[in-house]
């Protein structure tokens, strides 16, 4: 059993502690009773015996099991009473490196100890007595000694507070939107708390919890081992968090704060502290350097100016995922960190002043990490002392994954390319503006990615790039994803033996691509026989693509063709594997469509000069079509795409008849449909789509009428900026009764001045969305009542909104977002507005994106 394991795992530790010379010494130095702590191991000795007896007798012995039960208690108790010496110990160590302070911080250092002092014999001699109480309990029970094999769990659901016993050690809940303090009054009182855990509900980004809750029950929650708040949007920190003086885990990713108490840097048995997107978090206590426990310290996503000067003191680092090189604390601070493990963004390395100090943290001894990132800010004024320190931070050969940016330097490294990288299995080089060549890449055998942008000073690159000529592999033997951005030179790509994911993005000196870019030998070596993904973005000048039509791309399965403006000609037309073909801004491309029988997926977007064939496109499962100001209908050729699942067509302005005649004598299998920018467009006969689950109607200006018949499979519905649209249809809760999202808006001032109607709108909605409705000035409370399924709720830019109606908001809201609407912002004040009783059942409420709820 799970508990029983856990009970004998903490008498366990707990004797293994009392026998540490580190916690006697500590005892012995401080002159206290160290006769206490070999009482209180022998009685935990004595009663470990007995445990698994207790394990066995209790399942019919109810005496037995109330004995067990108190005895979990006063371990953990226990346990708690070692903790506090320990942390005494370790804060003792850190004070005494900082005995040079000012006599007012060493005269509350002392009062503290003397305080520690008084209490700490008193309460090691009660434990003992409580334990004595168990051992005189166990014989009168007759427990003995068996050879063989504890912790009380209790489950709050439904949302529903239950009274916790405070013998209860681990709580932990499924995270929803929103958290209020109701939810968490049941562990107000679990003081003796070890564990406070949220487990992540897929499908649920951000997560607010209650601000009392941060506020007025966790720090009661002084015996926490690990607190997680992670994505819980909290905007500051109480100063009560040093109170925590047990824990070893604690998770603030996706806060809100600006800067953490200081009060955190007295957390000693901190191992684990976890930061992870704390944007707006830019500095970090000076004394943090104090949490010399600290195993693991992920500052991944914040923005930080600098470290804290003498961040070396935490000799026990295993991750630093942040360092960034400022004024007070120098690069050379890495060298006292060797234990550093995983992956590491150093930034700010303008402020390297010396090869020297880049030498001193000593990375080229750091073996276990797997990701560096290098990175500088800036224009560089000395590109030499830019060389110079890369050339001093060599990473170990172990290295897996390596990042340089922002780089002044007009040569790269010796190290970068050598053989001896054989495990670097990703490189970017990016923003490299002053180097002028390339290091040999092609040489690196383990290479799966590579990067190259913005490198204006590389003109060309010849055969330095793909490395040492007398190599017997092939260069480039492994690598898989290769993207080219912002540059003015293209090698050879097409020889390389595993490519499958090409991207040449923003190359605005490339303006033909030849029987060069495939490689030596041309046609005859089928070039590109790996590549699967193949994408051209913004390539302004680009003018000729030759097609060889010889076996190359014979494996591509997805093509783009981004912002080219000026290309002309035709596509490769031998594509037996292509799933999916996008092309957008071409607007001089002439072409067909590639023949093949396996694309799914097609996107065209402002290139009118495709020719457009269908017979041959038969799988296509979605199809979306922009920018066409010649089509004025559907082609009749859609019915032969009974595949088709999803269809989108915007800024078509001459569409009018959106089906032909031959189309509406049969029906479609679309589940998507959504239609914007089609000024001409005045109704769609959405019966002949008995599939349908989402339909969104944007920006057609002359749509007239909304035929919902037929349409019961419908789940979702959005129609926004269709001035012509006076009302929707009546009946709508018979007619769509599946539909669980409505967003309605409108630009124009001649809309509804309330909404909704009383019964027309379907029970089923969670989802309602109202924007843009400038003539709205009241919410039918008639009509919203009846909605006892929704959940979430948002009204936008809704100017002339007053107040809510006197029914108020259905009961089942969990959350209401208010954004632009100004006279009804002040009627939401927490507590304080007109309309506050009517919206303060709502967990989350959040006006111009800022919570109110409690």
């Amino acid at each position: 059993m799970a508990g029983e394991a856990l009970l004998g795992a903490a008498f366990g530790m707990l004797i293994d502690r009392l026998a540490s010379p580190k916690l006697i010494n500590f005892f012995r130095g401080r002159k206290h009773d160290e006769r206490l702590l070999k009482k209180l191991k022998l009685k935990l000795l004595g009663l470990n015996k007995v445990l698994n007896d207790a394990e066995n007798k209790q399942i019919n012995d109810r005496a037995v099991k109330e004995w067990l039960d108190e005895l979990k208690g006063a371990v953990y108790d226990a346990e708690d009473l070692v903790d506090e010496i320990a942390t005494e110990a370790l804060r003792c160590k850190v004070e005494a490196e900082y005995q040079s302070g000012p006599n007012q911080v060493q005269s509350l250092i002392s009062s503290f100890t003397k305080l520690f002092d008084n209490e700490i014999e008193s309460k090691l001699e009660r434990m003992i007595e409580i334990l004595e109480g168990f051992t005189e309990e166990k014989d009168v029970l007759g427990l003995k000694e068996v050879a063989g094999r504890n912790w009380s769990q209790t489950r709050l659901e439904d949302g529903k507070p239950h009274n916790i016993a405070e013998k209860v050690r681990h709580f932990s809940y499924v995270q929803h939107i929103v958290h209020g303090f109701e939810d968490f009054k049941g562990i107000r009182e679990a003081m003796c708390l070890r564990t406070f855990l949220p487990l992540n509900h897929r499908g649920i980004g951000e997560k607010w919890l209650s601000k009392k809750v941060v506020d007025e029950i966790l720090p009661r929650l002084t015996r926490l081992r690990l607190l997680s708040l992670g994505s819980c949007m909290i905007k500051e920190l109480p100063h009560s968090i040093g109170d925590m003086i047990h824990l070893r885990f604690l998770d603030l990713s996706f806060s809100l704060f600006r800067e953490l108490p200081k009060s955190v840097c007295t957390l000693y048995n901190l191992e684990t502290f976890l930061l992870v997107g704390c944007y707006h978090l830019t500095t970090l206590p000076a004394d943090l350097v104090k949490l010399i426990s600290l195993r693991h310290f992920d500052l991944s996503g914040t923005n930080l100016k600098e470290m804290p000067m003498n961040i070396s003191r935490l000799k026990d680092l295993r991750e630093l995922t942040v360092f960034v090189v400022g004024k007070f604390a120098g690069i050379n601070e890495l060298g006292e960190l060797n234990c550093l493990q995983g992956s590491i963004s150093i930034s700010e390395l303008q402020n390297v002043k010396s090869s020297n100090d880049a030498l001193e943290a000593k990375m080229s001894e750091k073996k276990h990490l797997d990701k560096l990132a290098l990175e500088w800010y800036g224009t560089t004024e000395d590109s030499q002392n830019a060389r110079d320190v890369l050339e001093k931070l060599e990473p170990h050969t172990n290295l897996k994954h390596l990042e340089i940016k922002n780089y002044g330097g007009t040569r790269f490294p010796t190290w970068l390319g050598d053989q001896s990288f054989c495990n670097m299995a990703s490189l970017r080089l990016e923003n490299c503006n002053n180097c002028f060549s390339l290091p040999p890449l092609g040489q690196l055998p383990s290479l799966k990615e590579l990067t190259i942008a913005s490198m204006p000073g590389i003109m060309n690159v010849g055969h330095e790039f793909y490395g040492d000529s007398g190599c017997l592999s092939k260069p480039f033997q492994s690598l898989e994803t290769l993207r080219f951005e912002n540059c003015f030179f293209l090698p050879p790509l097409g020889q390389m033996p595993s490519l499958k994911d090409l991207t040449i993005e923003s190359m605005p000196g490339i303006t033909s691509l030849g029987r060069e870019f495939y490689g030596e030998g041309g046609s005859l070596s089928k070039p590109f026989q790996s590549l699967e993904t193949l994408r051209f973005a913004e390539m302004s000048g680009w003018v000729d693509w030759c097609i060889l039509d010889a076996g190359e791309f014979s494996q591509l399965k997805k093509l783009e063709l981004i912002q080219c403006p000026k290309l002309i000609g035709h596509l490769p037309t031998k594509l037996p594997s292509l799933v999916g073909l996008k092309i957008q801004d071409c607007a001089e491309l002439v072409a067909s469509l590639p023949n093949t029988t396996s694309l799914r997926r097609l996107e065209l977007y402002g290139c009118q000069g495709m020719q457009l064939q269908w017979q041959g496109v038969s799988s296509i499962e979605y199809l979306s079509i922009s920018d066409f100001a010649s089509l004025e209908e559907f082609p009749s050729e859609l019915v032969t795409l009974t595949n088709l699942k999803s269809l989108i067509v915007g800024n078509c302005p001459r569409l009018y008849v959106p089906l032909s005649d031959e189309m509406s004598h049969r029906n479609m299998f679309l589940e998507w449909l959504d239609l914007y920018g089609c000024d001409s467009l005045k109704s769609i006969p959405l019966g002949l789509f008995p599939k349908l689950r989402s339909l969104q109607i944007t920006g057609c200006t002359n749509f007239e009428t909304l035929i919902l018949e037929g349409c019961k499979n419908m789940s979702s519905l959005s129609v926004q900026r269709c001035e012509k649209l006076k009302a929707l249809p009546e009946q709508m809760h018979t007619l769509l009764p599946s539909l669980t999202g409505i967003y309605l808006g409108g630009e124009s001032e001649d809309v509804l001045e309330s909404f909704p109607e009383e019964g027309l709108l379907p029970s089923t909605l969670t989802d309602l969305g109202i924007k843009g409705m400038r003539n709205l000035k009241s919410l039918n409370g008639r009509g919203l009542q009846p909605l006892g399924s929704l959940e979430r709720m948002e009204i936008h830019n809704c100017p002339q909104l007053q107040s809510f109606s006197v029914e108020g908001l259905p009961t089942s809201l969990l959350e209401l977002e208010i954004r632009g609407c100004p006279l009804l912002k002040p009627r939401c004040r927490r507590k304080e507005g007109e309309d506050w009783p009517k919206i303060s059942h709502i967990p989350l409420i959040l006006v111009d994106g800022e919570p109110i709820s409690e």
